[in-house]
């Protein structure tokens, strides 16, 4: 019997950053997705409690994006990359809600390919579990997802480089904690404007260079069009919040008082009731409170001093969906021989 875990995932500081070579800071957390069973046969037949669909891929699948159902194209991915010489019969289940931009599918990913015998560093499990997440569904990600969940440290966030690909763990003080507030708006790359925002990004580089290299937010201005120079200023001043290129030995280019830095556009419909709560959650906290970190979709970060206050409900029927975590190790495998 072969047990392998991979952890969700929630990114303090660095949205939409890694594939341009940017730094983010992820941390891996608790809620993880675990794959167990035996290994043998000719096909990856995977069922699970969560889904009423079980995933069947032979291990020749050569367009993972076309299998059915959609849990199964990550499957399906991690094979067609993995090319593993035998199959596997298990079982999958989670504690990740799907959707809620924890990384559900990176953590599926790691845990398959550790499950099927990869053998390898880290950084390799990343690059593989990255590329299967490309082919399973068409979005040309990048890699915080997959090597957070792959290289975490318990207690510690990732400051990840994300064009060197050097990680560095960042000790979070005992007394902080992070809570993790559901929007209540699903989110999925396959379908979203990911692939859209990755081009524009594109688009500015080409006329401004690698914006990873970019210190002055003004040089944006140099862009005339002006959906580039909102794409490309989110990378600059993302690239320059304090804790990373603080971290990084890179000056920090300027930046508003805590608290009140630029947020990016997101849907605000579904996140009435998040921000006030939250940020009525951190008040007691006072200077170790931080303004809410925000992603397109799904859940929300708070970083808040331990003890400093009680959970409260947020508007708007948001009970519920708050979680306290701490940073924990990444990737698991092992292998349990049992007697007779």
């Amino acid at each position: 019997m072969v047990t392998a875990i991979g952890p969700g995932r929630v990114n303090l500081i660095g949205e939409h950053t890694d594939t341009t070579g940017g730094l983010v800071l992820p941390l891996a957390i608790g809620l993880a997705t675990t794959v167990s069973g035996e290994r043998g046969g000719n096909v990856v037949h995977l069922t699970s409690a969560e889904l009423a669909e079980p995933a069947v891929v032979p291990l020749d699948v050569t367009d993972p994006a076309t299998m059915a159902p959609g849990w199964a194209r990550y499957v399906a991915g991690v094979v067609a990359e993995l090319r593993p010489a035998h199959g596997f019969r298990g079982t999958v289940s989670t504690t990740l809600p799907i959707g809620a931009g924890l990384s559900s599918s990176a953590a599926l990913e790691v845990a398959v390919a550790l499950a099927l015998g990869f053998e390898g560093s880290t950084l390799e499990l990343a690059r593989l579990t990255q590329r299967a997440e490309v082919r399973a569904s068409g979005v040309p990600c990048g890699i915080m997802d997959q090597l957070a969940s792959a290289a975490g440290v318990a207690g510690h966030a990732l400051l990840i480089d994300c064009h060197s690909l050097e990680v560095t763990p960042v000790a979070l003080p005992p007394a902080v904690e992070v809570r993790v507030v559901h929007s209540g708006q699903e989110r999925e790359l396959a379908g979203s404007a990911y692939a859209e925002r990755r081009a524009a990004v594109e688009a500015a580089e080409a006329v401004l260079g690698p914006l990873r290299l970019v210190t002055d937010p003004e040089d944006v201005d140099r862009l005339d069009d002006a959906v580039l120079r909102r794409r490309a200023r989110h990378v600059v001043t993302e690239n320059a919040r304090p804790g990373l290129r603080g971290r990084a030995g890179c000056r920090r280019p300027g930046g508003g008082r805590r608290g009140h830095g630029r947020q990016p556009r997101l849907p605000a419909r579904r996140l009435r009731g998040v921000d006030p709560g939250a940020r009525r959650v951190g008040r007691p906290a006072g200077r170790h409170a931080r303004r809410p970190r925000r992603a397109a979709h799904g859940c929300r970060l708070r970083r808040v001093r331990r003890g400093a206050h009680r959970a409260r409900r947020t508007r708007r029927g948001m009970a519920g969906h708050r979680r306290r975590r701490r940073p924990r190790r990444g990737l698991t495998v092992r292998r349990l021989h049992l007697a007779g």
